[in-house]
């Protein structure tokens, strides 16, 4: 089974959204990716409380409670074997006539989506590219992880692969700001740096768990990527791929999987997945 609607379990084939949810005619709409581990999603708090910030900021209702989500996942699990998935929750603003809802929206659409793992073994490298393609402003205070992807899907238009390489945006005023499907963190004499979330880029659930784990000093800031280019090491994160190191930009070389501050980090993360599905 491929996907979770309304407490039913469908097949990619069978399911359907209506031609007048306002997640199709205007956009509006709001998910989390995430994978599990033995069958559990892994920093699930700061994936669920992310998207109810989402949704209180344009006014969608929230339907479900998150132990119903969660159910959602373990049935999704158990139909395919009992198998690790990746998981889209995506929740579209919902049906309303062509015009734009003057107050809220009460019935959104609600799908969690499931497809099978192909991940990289851990500590496979990437390279990367700087984006011509800039980085938007936000939808409104803060980026949230919306439907208004076009920047994105334009940004992947540069990259041949993203299996093996990422793109790397700049703001408009040149600034270091996040990867097409990543936030970006670099290491420079042992000491972390990673742009700041007022260059606009979205507050990944990795790299809040990065900013928390107090393994490494991390200052946030405006950076050029003439700053970046100097570092030791250059890694990005994401809540699939977990944390990946980039072994060049463009013609400049990194130390990659070989990285000390890389190491440490990935193996501490590690060991809090551990934790998490022994609690």
């Amino acid at each position: 089974m491929d996907a979770w609607k309304d407490g039913r379990l469908y097949r990619s084939e069978d399911l359907v959204v209506s031609a007048y949810d306002h997640g199709f005619l205007y956009g509006l709409g709001f998910f989390e990716t995430f994978r599990t581990y033995n069958g559990q999603v892994f920093l699930w708090d700061a994936h669920w409380n992310r998207l109810c910030r989402a949704l209180e900021d344009f006014r969608v209702a929230m339907p479900y409670e998150e132990r119903d989500i969660l159910s959602a996942v373990e049935a999704l699990t158990a139909a395919n074997n009992m198998e690790d998935g990746y998981f889209r929750l995506n929740i579209s603003a919902g049906i309303h006539d062509i015009g734009l809802q003057p107050s809220h929206y009460k019935k959104p659409t609600v799908i969690l989506y499931r497809k099978a793992l192909h991940i990289a073994p851990r500590g496979t490298e990437k390279s990367a590219v700087w984006l011509d393609t800039i980085r938007n402003t936000p939808e409104s205070g803060i980026r949230h992880k919306s439907h208004h992807y076009a920047n994105n899907v334009h940004a992947r238009f540069e990259v041949e692969s993203l299996a093996s390489c990422e793109g790397f945006f700049l703001t408009s005023e040149g600034f270091v700001a996040e990867g097409i499907t990543s936030n970006i963190f670099w290491s420079t004499n042992g000491k972390v740096y990673t742009p700041s979330l007022e260059t606009g880029i979205l507050a990944g659930t990795t790299r809040e768990w990065m900013m928390n784990c107090s393994l490494f000093e991390i200052e946030e800031g405006f950076f050029t990527k003439e700053v970046l280019e100097k570092a030791d090491e250059v890694f990005i994160t994401n809540a699939v791929q977990e944390i990946i190191p980039i072994k060049q930009i463009e013609e400049i070389r990194f130390l990659g999987n070989t990285g000390a501050v890389y190491k440490t980090l990935h193996e501490a993360y590690t060991r809090c997945i551990q934790a998490e599905r022994i609690e």
